[in-house]
């Protein structure tokens, strides 16, 4: 499959990622907005050739954390492993590298 990338976006795994106001700090609440625009624009190219993101503010604690969903349908964690490992990833570390992206882009943010 890798000689197909960069994919149609239809097929790309649409990663829906809700950050939490208090990583931010105390005042989180009145820059998540503003963040998620930020961290938005700097994760756009991080594996765009199959993956399209959604970085959002986490208002509601009943959804989840991170969603994954192609073709429009929500995926549980096993058929999200079986997409990325078509590209040779497995889920915990990409999981764990948009973890990092992020927390580097919380600190670059906070010393804006």
């Amino acid at each position: 499959m890798k000689s197909s990338l960069p994919l149609s976006e239809d097929k790309k795994l649409a990663v829906t990622f809700r950050v939490e106001p208090g990583c931010l700090g105390p005042q989180g609440k009145s820059f998540i907005d503003d963040f998620c625009a930020f961290a938005q624009k700097n994760v756009q190219t991080l594996d765009s050739d199959y993956v399209i993101w959604n970085i959002v503010p986490r208002n509601d604690k009943t959804l989840p954390e991170i969603e994954y969903y192609v073709l429009g349908k929500r995926m549980n964690h096993e058929q999200a492993e079986k997409y990325l490992s078509l590209f040779s990833k497995s889920l915990d570390e990409f999981e764990g590298h948009l973890d990092d992206k992020l927390a580097n882009l919380i600190e670059e943010f906070a010393s804006y």
